[in-house]
């Protein structure tokens, strides 16, 4: 029996990445559902017993992060980064500022053309913030909990 000897191929390192390479890798990693803050509200829900959720529900419109369709509540949890939230207010992008005006001018006008449609339903819609959900998750949880139980039809979040 001969023992046969690993030979090594050489091959050549690929280039470093330039900075707009590496911006869009990043870019390219975002995901728009399932992220982070989404994930832990649901498990938030779950683990405190409000159950009979659905994910991204199409049939509602703008297919809202969390629903719950027997209690016409629709939970949308907004990236700070992409949606502009009011509160922690983000740094805008320095390169190619018409691109970022034109993209957060555009998931402003359908985040408020949702919003009419959910009002004209006559459904409840919450949007939580990301950093909301950092800073204080349980008032987050006991605000979807009284909507849950049920409040009058004319209360709107805007949270």
């Amino acid at each position: 029996m001969t023992v046969r000897k690993k030979v090594k191929k050489h091959t050549a390192k690929p280039a470093p990445l330039t900075a707009q390479e590496k911006v869009s890798r990043y870019m390219r990693g975002n995901k728009s559902r399932d992220t982070k803050p989404e994930l832990l509200l649901r498990r938030t829900l779950w683990h405190n017993g409000l159950r009979g959720y659905r994910v991204h529900w199409h049939k509602a419109p703008g297919k809202p992060d969390i629903c719950f369709p027997a209690r016409r509540l629709a939970i949308f949890v907004h990236g700070c980064f992409w949606h502009r939230c009011p509160y922690c207010q983000p740094a805008f992008p320095k390169s190619n500022l018409r691109f970022w005006e034109e993209k957060f001018t555009n998931n402003q006008l359908r985040d408020e053309h949702n919003r009419m449609l959910y009002r004209e339903a006559g459904w409840q819609r919450v949007v939580i913030w990301e950093c909301q959900l950092y800073q204080d998750l349980s008032a987050c949880l006991e605000l979807i909990k009284t909507l849950h139980r049920g409040v009058p039809a004319s209360w709107e979040v805007a949270a």
